[in-house]
Protein backbone atom coordinates (compact mmCIF):
# COMPACT_ATOMS: atom_id res chain seq x y z
CA UNK A 1 0.00 0.00 0.00
CA UNK A 2 2.58 2.32 1.12
CA UNK A 3 4.30 2.11 -2.26
CA UNK A 4 1.20 3.09 -4.05
CA UNK A 5 1.22 6.48 -2.00
CA UNK A 6 4.93 6.91 -3.22
CA UNK A 7 3.90 6.77 -6.46
CA UNK A 8 0.61 8.69 -6.03
CA UNK A 9 2.90 11.63 -4.51
CA UNK A 10 5.36 11.41 -7.26
CA UNK A 11 3.11 11.37 -9.89
CA UNK A 12 0.80 14.05 -8.49
CA UNK A 13 3.98 16.52 -8.19
CA UNK A 14 5.35 15.80 -11.87
CA UNK A 15 2.07 16.50 -13.03
CA UNK A 16 1.63 19.73 -10.76
CA UNK A 17 5.80 20.34 -12.28
CA UNK A 18 4.96 20.13 -15.81
CA UNK A 19 1.57 22.03 -15.19
CA UNK A 20 3.29 25.70 -13.87
CA UNK A 21 6.08 25.08 -16.05
CA UNK A 22 3.50 24.71 -19.17
CA UNK A 23 1.60 27.83 -17.69
CA UNK A 24 4.99 29.76 -17.71
CA UNK A 25 5.76 28.57 -21.53
CA UNK A 26 2.53 29.70 -22.66
CA UNK A 27 2.35 33.37 -20.75
CA UNK A 28 5.36 33.56 -22.36
CA UNK A 29 4.26 32.91 -25.68
CA UNK A 30 1.06 34.73 -24.95
CA UNK A 31 -0.93 31.35 -25.60
CA UNK A 32 -4.11 29.90 -23.72
CA UNK A 33 -3.60 29.59 -20.20
CA UNK A 34 -4.00 26.88 -17.38
CA UNK A 35 -6.26 28.41 -15.19
CA UNK A 36 -5.22 29.69 -11.53
CA UNK A 37 -7.97 26.91 -9.89
CA UNK A 38 -6.00 23.82 -11.89
CA UNK A 39 -3.05 25.09 -10.76
CA UNK A 40 -3.65 25.03 -6.95
CA UNK A 41 -5.71 22.14 -7.14
CA UNK A 42 -2.39 20.03 -8.31
CA UNK A 43 -0.60 21.81 -5.27
CA UNK A 44 -3.47 20.72 -2.65
CA UNK A 45 -3.50 17.31 -4.22
CA UNK A 46 -0.35 16.44 -3.15
CA UNK A 47 1.79 18.35 -5.87
CA UNK A 48 2.95 20.97 -3.63
CA UNK A 49 6.81 20.09 -3.79
CA UNK A 50 6.64 19.91 -7.47
CA UNK A 51 4.42 23.26 -7.56
CA UNK A 52 7.06 24.97 -5.95
CA UNK A 53 9.94 23.42 -7.83
CA UNK A 54 8.32 24.81 -10.96
CA UNK A 55 7.46 28.25 -8.95
CA UNK A 56 11.59 28.98 -8.41
CA UNK A 57 13.37 26.96 -11.08
CA UNK A 58 10.76 28.96 -13.94
CA UNK A 59 10.10 31.87 -12.04
CA UNK A 60 6.32 31.45 -12.23
CA UNK A 61 3.79 32.86 -10.04
CA UNK A 62 6.27 34.15 -7.55
CA UNK A 63 4.88 37.36 -7.01
CA UNK A 64 1.14 35.93 -6.59
CA UNK A 65 0.66 36.59 -2.87
CA UNK A 66 -2.04 33.74 -2.59
CA UNK A 67 0.47 30.98 -5.01
CA UNK A 68 3.38 31.87 -2.53
CA UNK A 69 0.97 31.29 0.80
CA UNK A 70 -1.33 28.68 -0.69
CA UNK A 71 1.89 26.49 -2.94
CA UNK A 72 4.02 25.89 0.85
CA UNK A 73 0.98 25.45 2.81
CA UNK A 74 -0.41 22.78 0.64
CA UNK A 75 3.01 20.91 0.96
CA UNK A 76 3.68 21.58 5.07
CA UNK A 77 -0.39 20.01 4.77
CA UNK A 78 1.02 17.03 2.97
CA UNK A 79 4.07 16.49 5.17
CA UNK A 80 1.84 16.73 8.29
CA UNK A 81 -0.15 14.01 6.86
CA UNK A 82 2.67 12.25 6.08
CA UNK A 83 4.34 12.52 9.52
CA UNK A 84 0.91 11.26 11.28
CA UNK A 85 -0.30 8.42 9.15
CA UNK A 86 3.32 6.98 9.17
CA UNK A 87 4.74 7.66 11.97
CA UNK A 88 2.49 5.75 14.12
Amino acid sequence: MEKYIIFYYVLINAAAFFLFASDKQRAVRQKWRIPERTLLLSAFLGGGAGALLAMQICHHKTKKKRFTILVPLFLLLHLALWFFFYRL
